[in-house]
C-alpha cells in the first residue's frame, strides 16, 4: 500500500515503541522517529486535537457564577432550560463547523455524546486538605500527612462517572494553581511557606528544609541569605509587604524547595488518578503563568504524561514553551484574546497597525507556532462566550453575549483548525 502524503501525518509504524505513554484502547502519546509528539486515538490514529474550554450554558470556565451572566440569560430566552437538547444540538453543530473535535474542562456533560473527544479537570485543590494562600500562591498543602489519602479519595470520586469512557483524552490535575514567584507577585513558594502560620504542615517542612541545609540556626541562615533575620516574624513581615528575598543563596534554596513541593504534588496526583482510572493520560495542572524553575523541573514522566500551559499572545512562543514544558509533550491552553490584552497594548503613533490588528495577528501567530512545535499534542481556545469583563472592540468568546458568532475569532479558528494537522505533520520534515 502506498504511504499517505506527508500532510496526513505519520503512520503507526513511524512511532518509537519505547515512547508510548498511556494504555492501548485509550488515548496514548507517542513520539515518532523524527521526534515529533502526537496523540493517538484509541484506534491508534495520530491526531493533533483542537479543543474549546468552558462550553456550557453560562459560557465561561468554572462553575456557574452566583450572578447569572448575560450569555446565560440569552440562552434561557432562546432555548428552553427544561429541554437542553436544542441548545446542545445548536452548539455542537457550530463547534463542528469550526473544526473543533475536543471539548475542554467545564463543558456541559450533555455535549460529550455529540461527536467529541473531551478532557476533564480533577481539581485536586478541592481535595480535603488545607490550601496555601499568599502572594501568587494557591496550592494544596502537600506536606500534610493526610495529602496522599485525600488525593486518592478525591480522584476516586471525580473519576468514577467517566471510568472506561474511550472518548476521554485524559485528566488535568488542576487549573491555574499559584506556585509563587510569578507576574502576580515576586515572592517565592519557599518564602511564602516560611511565612505561613504554624498550623500548616508546609510551614514546618519549609523551616526544617532551610535550617537543615545551613547549620540549624537562624543566625547562620541569615548570614547565608544576606538578610537581617533576628526571628521568624521578620521574614513574615517581608512577605506581608510583598518584598522578596533576592540573594543568590536564597534563590538556590527556593528552587530546590519548589522542586520538592511540586514533586510531591505531581507524584501523588498521578498515583491517585491512575489508581482511580487506569490507563488514562495525565495532562498536567494547566499552568496559567510560567512556573518557577524548580516546579518546571518536577514536571517529568512518569508522574506526568504531558505539560499543559496557557499561551500568552504577543510573547515569543518558543521561549514560553521552553520555560513551561521543556522537552515534554505539551497541551496549549488559553488560546484566544481578551479585552485586558487589548488594553495593555500601547497606542502607536503614525499609520501602522492598530492595537486590534496587532493583537489579532499575535494571537494567530501564537496558535500557528503551537501547531508547528513538535511537542504540541493539543490546542485549546480559552472561552466559549464573552464574559462580563469583555467589551468592544471584541470579547474573548467564540460567541458574544447575545449568542451571535464572534466572526473575528471563528474565522481565524476555522482556518487554523483546517491546517493544524498539516502544520504539525510538517515538523516531521524539519527535524
Amino acid at each position: 500500500m502506498a504511504r499517505p502524503p506527508a500532510q496526513s501525518g505519520p503512520l503507526f509504524s513511524d512511532f518509537k515503541p519505547a515512547s508510548f505513554r498511556g494504555a492501548p484502547g485509550f488515548f496514548r502519546l507517542g513520539q515518532t522517529a523524527a521526534n515529533t509528539w502526537w496523540l493517538l486515538t484509541p484506534e491508534d490514529e495520530p491526531v493533533l486535537l483542537r479543543a474549546v474550554a468552558g462550553v456550557n450554558r453560562h459560557g465561561r470556565a468554572g462553575p456557574p457564577p452566583v450572578r447569572r451572566s448575560t450569555y446565560a440569560l440569552t440562552v434561557d430566552s432562546l432555548y428552553d432550560p427544561a429541554a437542553p437538547a436544542a441548545w446542545e444540538k445548536s452548539t455542537a453543530a457550530r463547534l463542528h463547523t469550526w473544526g473543533v473535535d475536543t471539548l475542554g474542562p467545564w463543558t456541559d456533560p450533555g455535549l460529550v455524546d455529540r461527536g467529541f473527544y473531551f478532557t476533564m479537570p480533577a481539581d485536586f485543590i478541592h481535595a480535603r486538605i488545607p490550601t496555601l494562600h499568599g502572594p501568587g500562591l494557591r496550592v494544596p498543602d502537600v506536606f500534610d500527612p493526610r495529602w496522599p489519602g485525600a488525593a486518592e479519595a478525591h480522584a476516586a470520586a471525580v473519576a468514577s462517572p467517566w471510568h472506561g469512557r474511550r472518548e476521554l483524552v485524559g485528566w488535568f490535575t488542576d487549573d491555574a494553581l499559584g506556585w509563587g514567584q510569578s507576574i502576580s507577585g515576586p515572592v517565592s513558594l519557599l518564602q511564602s511557606c516560611l511565612s505561613l502560620e504554624p498550623a500548616f504542615a508546609a510551614y514546618h517542612a519549609a523551616w526544617e528544609f532551610v535550617l537543615a541545609s545551613h547549620g540549624g540556626t537562624l543566625e547562620a541562615l541569615a548570614r547565608r541569605w544576606g538578610v537581617n533575620l533576628l526571628h521568624r516574624e521578620h521574614l513574615r513581615q517581608l512577605t506581608r509587604e510583598n518584598r522578596a528575598l533576592a540573594h543568590p543563596a536564597f534563590a538556590a534554596d527556593a528552587r530546590a524547595f519548589a522542586h520538592e513541593f511540586a514533586r510531591r504534588y505531581f507524584s501523588e496526583t498521578a498515583r491517585a488518578l491512575r489508581a482511580a482510572d487506569p490507563g488514562r493520560l495525565v495532562l498536567g495542572c494547566r499552568f496559567a503563568e510560567t512556573p518557577p524553575p524548580g516546579v518546571r523541573e518536577a514536571c517529568a514522566w512518569p508522574d506526568l504524561d504531558a505539560v499543559s500551559w496557557r499561551l500568552r499572545a504577543g510573547t515569543g512562543f518558543t521561549a514560553q514553551a521552553n520555560a513551561a514544558s521543556g522537552a515534554m509533550p505539551q497541551w496549549i491552553t488559553g488560546g484566544g484574546l481578551a479585552h485586558a490584552d487589548f488594553r495593555r497594548l500601547p497606542v502607536r503613533d503614525g499609520t501602522g497597525p492598530t492595537r486590534l490588528e496587532r493583537l489579532l495577528r499575535a494571537g494567530r501567530e501564537g496558535l500557528v507556532a503551537a501547531c508547528r512545535d513538535p511537542r504540541t499534542v493539543g490546542i485549546e481556545w480559552a472561552h466559549w462566550a464573552d464574559g462580563g469583563d469583555d467589551a468592544p472592540p471584541f470579547g474573548a468568546g467564540l460567541v458574544h453575549a447575545d449568542d451571535h458568532e464572534a466572526v473575528e475569532h471563528t474565522e481565524l479558528l476555522s482556518h487554523l483548525h483546517a491546517r493544524a494537522r498539516r502544520l504539525h505533520a510538517e515538523t516531521e520534515k524539519r527535524q
